[in-house]
């Protein structure tokens, strides 16, 4: 009796450590690091996984380094009558990690950029939110733009992509579609020049932005992206990045001293 007593025993215990190593398997981060330029050593190669994003009929680029600021390695984009980015595909869940956070720095806004035309369409930093959309969603006629889109410049580019800005002009929490195409939401993050040269904690919730948006719930993020442009309206601009992450709680104060780790 005493050893059938041990044996359920036994049974029960395994049984409980089965259930909990599924629950540690299947638990949901509490953050994912998409960008830890912090932990990089100024001018060493971008951090693995980080690749130039890049238009064919554009050929000036936008310069990307690691450089120390303060004490932290951040990211530094400089673009003279340029544009490209830098960006990492990955995967996330927007209902398990929707809160976005990075920061960002800028040295100059850019005087003549409108967010409503082409010609004006640059912005001294973007941070990039692609999501992995269903083609069927779309109509016949936004299939074929798209298609068309991706034989000219980028064969994985999204249907869907929110795209994080500082502007000079346009009010804060703005959502516009971009001049180009209405599968890029341009949303306003920070606006004007009374922060330049200052860095500034950014979060944002992509579940509700991309709902705000799109009008429709967010499917999962298959890539992120950076960038600094001016190739549309001939001037120049400097940006840096501190690192980027996707969390699954919002964190309520924010340090704003320095460019790393948000």
């Amino acid at each position: 009796m005493q050893a059938l007593r041990r044996l359920e025993h036994l049974r029960t215990l395994l049984a409980a450590l089965t259930l909990l190593a599924v629950a540690t398997a299947y638990a949901v981060e509490d953050r994912v690091i998409a960008a830890a330029f912090s932990a990089a050593q100024p001018g060493t190669a971008l951090p693995a996984g980080w690749v130039p994003l890049e238009a064919a009929n554009i050929k000036v680029r936008t310069r990307y380094t690691l450089v120390d600021d303060n004490g932290t390695t951040v990211l530094r984009a400089e673009s003279e009558r340029g544009a490209s980015g830098l960006s990492r595909p990955l995967r996330i869940n927007p209902t398990e990690q929707p809160w976005l956070r990075w920061r960002w720095k800028i040295s100059n806004i850019i005087e003549t950029a409108d967010l409503r035309t082409k010609d004006g369409d640059d912005f001294p930093a973007r941070v990039y939110v692609m999501f992995d959309y269903p083609l069927e969603r779309l109509s016949f006629m936004e299939r074929n733009k798209l298609r068309m889109a991706r034989t000219l410049f980028d064969p994985n580019l999204p249907a869907a992509t929110l795209c994080y800005v500082w502007d000079g002009k346009a009010a804060a929490d703005t959502i516009a579609s971009s001049a180009y195409t209405d599968r890029v939401k341009v949303i306003v993050v920070e606006s004007g020049a009374s922060r330049v040269k200052q860095w500034v904690d950014v979060e944002r919730n992509i579940a509700r932005d991309f709902r705000a948006a799109f009008g429709e719930e967010a499917p999962p993020v298959s890539a992120i992206a950076v960038a600094t442009d001016t190739d549309n309206t001939g001037t120049f601009a400097i940006a840096h990045f501190g690192d980027i992450s996707f969390n699954k709680h919002q964190v309520t104060t924010l340090p704003t001293s320095a460019g790393t780790k948000p």
